[in-house]
Order: structure tokens, then sequence, then C-alpha cells
């Protein structure tokens, strides 16, 4: 890919060069995003990509609450099966077509029905929608679902042109028309992505540029480089490293959030015949004796310079949903060494496929260092993400540094990732029980009720290890101290609306 940072250039061609660009703001992903399509898209960049270019039903603010966006305001009825919300009458998609409840019907449904959805499990107790009037519309459930809003205050809410949607079938993803505030010019893989402001967007007085460049670049160190020498305006996930030696730079600042995701590494238990195939994804107690190999502290100090909480599920320690029965355990080579060898393999050995972002390769070599010291043999495989995401959909690997950056409800951490047959569920585990402890923690209505029902996932999930958890990272962003108007909410991503260069 095209690293833009090549040499610091003079002062006086980076200032002519500002001027030239005032009105477009340059942001630097650690990432290229997969489909830009939210029905079939699984990237957190993605993500802070579609912030500026797909407006959702609803949004979360900086404690989590749900606020409107395109709903202007939504009722339950009274027994929890149907929801419905007014919304807005004045806005039009970026292909000059109108948003109203047809609309909603539609994208609704095709998250639902489209092949290839990743929104169909966040969505599957919705089984039908019904418009009541052009900017009312109805969602009808089977049963309650706790974790409905949350999901539409993210990809399952956003909606895309019916009509564009229609035309172009599976291939939407390479020219996308939603109802953001930013419409789609053109897209570079691995090279850039770039937006201009849609002159009909219904909040048009919170948006202050003119266009918008999203650059990938995977090496942190480059990302930080191109934002010094004034080639970049926002950065996302600085290097843990950084940040020290940020604090005392004038023409910049750093945005700290912590995430409600987490960092794990994904184990293929089941997804192939790949999980037969070394004895991490064939045995339990090999996956048991590879954890206590690790230190869950150690990493955290290690790869993210205490930037982050060690963990061991889905949620935080702190999180109200965190099972307290199923705590951190401590490490333990001696137990996991005796383990090994009562699985008749003392050296095991496996490949860990990571990102080549730099923060996953690091958590990847660490890992390899820790497990050594108990007989283990990892190799590593560094593959650029989409790439990664498509082997590990395919199961074509063994291991997997995978972080996600989590949902306001636990269930959007949890249901895809272990629920049988879930579009997430790249380990391959399917355990009847779970599935009956995840529904009904989707559909209790009472804190008291859902915390049990999670206590349950907790046992089996902590001991069959799909997923070993390590920790919960902070979001680490720098920017030019002139951008002003950036929102600290706890999902990571980057709200337009509101941002000036002053």
């Amino acid at each position: 890919m095209n690293m833009i940072f090549k040499t610091l250039l003079p002062a006086a061609v980076l200032a002519l060069a500002a001027t030239a660009q005032a009105q477009t703001l340059r942001i630097g992903l650690a990432e290229d995003p997969d489909a830009l399509d939210p029905t079939t898209a699984r990237t957190f960049v993605g993500r802070i990509v579609f912030s500026a270019l797909c407006d959702k039903l609803v949004d979360i603010d900086e404690k989590l609450n749900i606020v409107p966006q395109l709903a202007t305001s939504w009722q339950w009825s009274a027994d929890n099966k149907a929801l419905t919300m007014k919304l807005r009458n004045d806005v039009v998609f970026h292909d000059g077509e109108k948003f109203d409840a047809a609309a909603v019907k539609f994208n609704i449904e095709r998250h639902k029905t489209f092949t290839g959805s990743n929104r169909s499990g966040e969505l599957r107790p919705v089984t039908s929608v019904d418009v009541v009037d052009p900017t009312t519309v109805r969602l009808n459930l089977s049963a309650p679902f706790s974790p409905l809003m949350a999901a539409l205050a993210d990809r399952a809410g956003m909606m895309v042109s019916p009509k564009a949607a229609a035309a172009a079938g599976a291939n939407f993803a390479a020219k996308p028309v939603c109802a953001g505030p930013y419409r789609f010019v053109e897209r570079v893989a691995q090279d850039r992505i770039v937006f201009e402001r849609f002159p009909q967007y219904w909040n048009k007085g919170a948006i202050h540029f003119d266009r918008i460049t999203y650059t990938p670049i995977p090496d942190a160190t480059v990302r930080l480089a191109n934002l010094r020498s004034g080639q970049l305006d926002f950065i996302e996930r600085v290097a843990s490293s950084d940040m020290a030696a940020l604090k005392n730079d004038s023409r910049l600042k750093v945005t700290r959030i912590t995430e409600i995701g987490y960092q794990g590494i994904t184990i293929n238990i089941g997804k192939s015949d790949k999980a037969q195939g070394n004895p991490l994804g064939r045995d339990a107690r090999v996956r048991e004796a590879f954890e206590l190999s690790l230190d869950r502290e150690g990493l955290v100090q290690v790869v993210m310079d205490g930037e982050a909480t060690a963990g061991n599920q889905w949620v935080a320690p702190s999180n109200a949903f965190y099972a307290k029965s199923q705590p951190i355990p401590k490490r333990d080579v001696a137990k996991a060494k005796a383990l090994l060898a009562a699985a008749g393999v003392p050296n095991p050995s496996f490949t860990l496929m990571t990102p080549t972002t730099s923060d996953a390769q690091k958590v990847a070599q660490v890992v390899q260092a820790m497990a050594k010291e108990a007989g283990f043999d990892v190799k590593i495989q560094a593959t650029e993400f989409a790439t990664s995401l498509n082997l590990a959909d395919k199961g074509d690997y063994e291991a997997y540094v995978l972080a996600w950056s989590g949902r306001a409800d636990p269930d959007g951490n949890i249901f895809s990732f272990v629920g049988c047959k879930q579009p997430l569920n790249y380990a391959g585990i399917c355990v009847p029980e779970v599935d009956e402890q995840l529904n009904i923690a989707r559909t209790a209505g009472s804190m008291d009720a859902r915390v049990k029902a999670y206590e349950q996932v907790a046992a089996r999930i902590v001991k069959d290890r799909p997923i070993v958890y390590l920790y919960h990272r902070n979001w680490l962003y720098a920017h030019s101290a002139r951008l002003s108007g950036i929102r600290s909410i706890p999902d990571g991503l980057l709200r337009v609306q509101g941002l000036k260069m002053n």
C-alpha cells in the first residue's frame, strides 16, 4: 500500500498544503475496512467510516444512553413485543430518494435476509416490520428482546437507499448510498477512501468539512509520523508507548476512551478440519494449558503500557454483567506443563494468525514468548486484516488474534461469536445449553435474570475456551490541537457532527 509519509516537508510547503486542504479532514486508520455495506461489514475501522456515511435509527451518547438520530422517538408495547418508532420527515438518501417508513422496512428485511448478512443474528427476534404511515414504523418481535435498541444504534440500524441497494445487489459495497452527512466518492483498496459533504443532509449545520479522506496505515509509527508532519489531522489507535511523548507536543492532543470491547485469541475448535489438525483445537486440556501459560497483567504492561484492563470474559470485570464466579486465572506454568503431559502433547505446535497492525503483532509476539515457557511452539502468521477475517470465516486458521470493539449491550459481544451457526462464530462452537441461556438473556425483562443467564454462559465458555479473552483496551486517539468537537463515546467511533478546524 501507499505510505503517505516519506520525509518531513519544509515548513513553508506544509503551510501551503494545510491551506489548500483546509476543508478536508484527513483521518489515519489502523486497517483498511472490509465491505462498505452495513449489512455485511465486520470491521471496527469500517464502523468509523460508516459514522460519516450512514446515519442510524438511533445512536448512543457518552454514557451509553440511546439517543435519537433518524428516529425521533420510540415506544414499546405493553408486552415488549412491538417497537414503534417515529421518524424524521426531512431526510433524503444520497441519491435523492426520500427516507421513510418503507425504507426502514426494506433495510431491516435486507439485514435479516441478504446473503452474507452479519446483522441477521442481531435482528433474529424481529419477525416483521409494519409501515404504519410514512413517518411511523413498527417492528414486531417473536419475544421481548432487550438488546434491540443497542443493535439499532449500530450497523443493524444503518439505513441505505432501497433503490440503490436493489439495483446494485451484491455489488452495493462498491458504491454505497446512505443518508449520512457525507456521500461516497471513491475507494482505492489499501490506499484511501474519499467522501464529500452531502448538501441535503438533515443536520448540515453540524458539518464543517467539505471532504473526508481516510488512509489505512497499519504501522502505528508511520501513522503518528504522518500526523506530526501535518499530513493527517486525526489518527486512531495510537501506540500506547507513544502516549507519554505526545503529552509534551503542543501541536497535538490525545483522546483516551475506555472501550466496551475486548482483545482476545479465537481458537478454531469446530469451524473446520483444522480444528482437529492441531492439539489446541482438538483438546480442551491443551487450551487450558495455553491460557495458564499467559500472564494477562504482563500482557497489559508489555503490549499496552498499562493502557488496558485485564479480563477473561466478553465484558470487563467492572461491567455489571461480568460473571464474578469465573475470575481471571493466574498464570501457572507448572500446571500448564502437567496438563500438556496428561494430554500426551508436551510440546504442542500451532499457528497464530494475527492482523498486520502493530498492536496485534505485539500481542502475538508476547503470547509466543509466554507460551513457550510452558512448552508451546507458536508460529506467527501475519495477515492483512480483511484477508484474515475471510480466512477465519472459512475456518482456514488454527488460532487468531482478534479484537472486538464492543457494543453497548453485552449481547453484542457474545451472541454472534458463540451462538450456534452465528455469522461471527469463527471458533465453530455449538453448545445447545449456551444457546438456551443466551436467548434467556435476550428475552429476560430484569437485570437480575440477564446477569444469571450470562453467568451460566460464562461457566461454559470459560471452560471450553473458544475465545481466550485477554484484556479491555483504552482507545487512544491523537489529533491536531486545532481540531475540536471530538466526543469521547465508549464505542470508540469518531462522530463527524460538530468537528471543526479552529
